[in-house]
């Protein structure tokens, strides 16, 4: 009798042991929350991460990815900040600019852009601004002196759709007219080719990537009036960049102060984020599984097959990034107060 209770006290003990060791995320699901619509870069880079990152993570998790559109990124950005339970099995990918909305003061803002526990980004890539080739602004001076400008889809506030436009207004006296409320990136392609809108402002990668846009360039439907870049991006050989058009018409200096602020959100690439309080040793592996999958060779090589651009830039990077773009320089925040109508 003692042997066989020894016996039943050894298993119990290994199978305690067994399960103290077994890794926290197996059996679990990590969920990824795009703050974007279906079919968005955002949407499509998350999609792509999920299928390797589960792999990268001790226990195999499944993956998955929910859309969560609304409010110019800022429905997701929130849930994710405010709802989301932290415990590192929730995590949100957004716009980068939405951090304006916090330097103005923005009360739908529910985050603290210093505070997110960033996991990295998969992309780093400068903006860019499209417009139909059968409107009459032909370059970005004609959207300067023309009476009345082209129609810009956008999101919402603080989003590349948003600032971009609205920012050259501001900088070099163009006349863009930003129509916002879109669900998405798609939604406002849609509405270009319908001829509801002219134009948009987003990633040049995305530019170079989405095969709708590889057909709108193979019949000259579209073409880029402006690139955020500090020096030209090969592939825009002949579109000037903000900084060029803000030497020419001689942009004051506390304008040019704003630009360094909103064009630093092109550092943060796509961010991925968990909420803060999440643990550390999540947060640890969340991030070393997000590097690695970007290092995966099969990712790497669908990403290529769909012209896809991957560029980690790691966490630790971006939460450094954070805390530089968000200024206290009291001028140029009313300046950003006025660039989201606040």
């Amino acid at each position: 009798m003692n042997r066989v209770i020894l016996i039943v006290l050894v298993v119990i003990s290994l199978s305690s042991t067994l399960h103290a060791q077994s890794p926290y995320y197996q059996g679990k699901t990590i969920r990824i929350v795009v703050s974007t619509s279906p079919g968005g870069l955002y949407d499509v880079y998350a999609r792509l991460i999920a299928q390797y990152l589960g792999k990268y993570i001790p226990g195999k998790p499944e993956v998955v990815v929910q859309n969560m559109p609304g409010g110019g990124n800022m429905v997701g950005a929130n849930y994710v900040y405010t709802i989301a339970k932290p415990d590192g099995l929730t995590m949100g990918t957004f716009n980068a600019g939405l951090y304006f909305n916090q330097l103005a003061g923005n009360k739908d803002a529910q985050f603290d852009w210093t505070k997110w526990l960033f996991v990295g980004s998969p992309d780093r890539s400068e903006d860019s601004l499209y417009i139909r080739s059968d409107t009459p602004f032909k370059t970005i001076h004609d959207a300067r002196n023309a009476a009345e400008g082209p129609k810009c889809g956008a999101t919402g506030a603080g989003t590349t759709g948003h600032y971009l436009p609205t920012f050259l207004n501001d900088a070099i006296g163009t006349k863009f007219n930003v129509v916002m409320g879109y669900p998405g990136g798609p939604e406002i392609d849609l509405a270009v080719e319908r001829n509801e809108t002219h134009c948009r402002a987003s990633t040049i990668a995305g530019w170079f990537s989405t095969e709708r846009y590889a057909e709108w360039r193979k019949k000259a439907f579209a073409h880029v009036l402006v690139q955020t870049s500090r020096k030209r991006d090969p592939r825009l050989a002949n579109v000037p960049t903000v900084f060029e058009l803000m030497d020419e018409y001689k942009t004051a200096e506390p304008i040019r102060k704003l630009a360094n602020v909103v064009i630093g959100s092109n550092g943060f690439g796509r961010p991925y984020a968990l909420p803060p309080a999440t643990p550390p040793e999540q947060v640890r592996i969340i991030r070393e599984g997000f590097a690695k999958s970007l290092s995966d060779p099969d990712l790497i090589a669908e990403a290529t097959r769909r012209r896809m651009d991957v560029e980690y830039t790691s966490g630790e990077e971006l939460e450094k990034l954070a805390k530089e773009v968000i200024t206290k320089d009291v001028e140029v925040i009313e300046r950003m107060k006025k660039l989201l109508g606040k």
